[in-house]
């Protein structure tokens, strides 16, 4: 017999919240213009999916007493705000790498298999009534979609200023992951 979880104020507030800002990362994302350029069109489009994990997290810093994950939001903070001034800086460059129509094809398909997956998990990310909780089954198909997106984009001919921001992209994600799924793995045991 399956009951209705209720949900307090708190968390209520927290998923209206999150639901805005997954919205508007989708609206965002979608709405990217590709060019002929691989590496503008990879900006362009993670650009949006940064500035979103960086509100999640000032979202879950509202109501987090969750010392770890604390440091998890935070770093996801300086990391990606890091990282939109990194492709900002270098963006005009990139521009000037342009692909073949065969590429940019390949590259968006894949791109969209990624999102549509990515998106999908992240609207049904099962709630709690621990938003500790929640974050994480949010947060941690957010981080795999950038990781998935970063490899796709070093799959083709970019511009060489973008990679290290890629391979920064998908170490630091993947370091989130691992962090998160640990600190839920141990959650219940400690309360966090």
């Amino acid at each position: 017999m399956n009951a209705t979880i209720r949900f307090s104020d708190v968390t209520i507030n927290y998923l209206n919240c999150f639901k805005n800002i997954l919205e508007e990362m989708i609206q965002g994302m979608d709405s990217a213009v590709p060019t002929e350029s691989i590496s503008h069109t990879f900006i362009v489009q993670m650009i949006p999916h940064h500035m979103a994990a960086i509100e999640m997290s000032r979202n879950l810093l509202k109501y987090t007493t969750c010392i770890p994950l604390q440091d998890i939001a935070q770093g996801i903070i300086t990391a990606q705000t890091k990282s939109i001034q990194d492709m900002q800086r270098v963006d005009a460059i990139c521009q000037q790498y342009c692909n073949s129509q065969k590429e940019l094809q390949s590259f968006l398909k894949t791109y969209n298999k990624i999102t549509q997956i990515m998106f999908s998990q992240m609207r049904n990310a099962r709630p709690s009534n621990n938003i500790n909780i929640s974050f994480m089954r949010e947060m941690i198909p957010h981080h795999m979609g950038a990781v998935r997106m970063s490899r796709n984009a070093l799959a083709y001919n970019i511009c060489p200023e973008l990679k290290p921001i890629l391979q920064t992209i998908i170490t630091s994600q993947e370091r989130g992951i691992h962090q998160m799924e640990q600190l839920l793995r141990r959650t219940h045991s400690d309360g966090c």
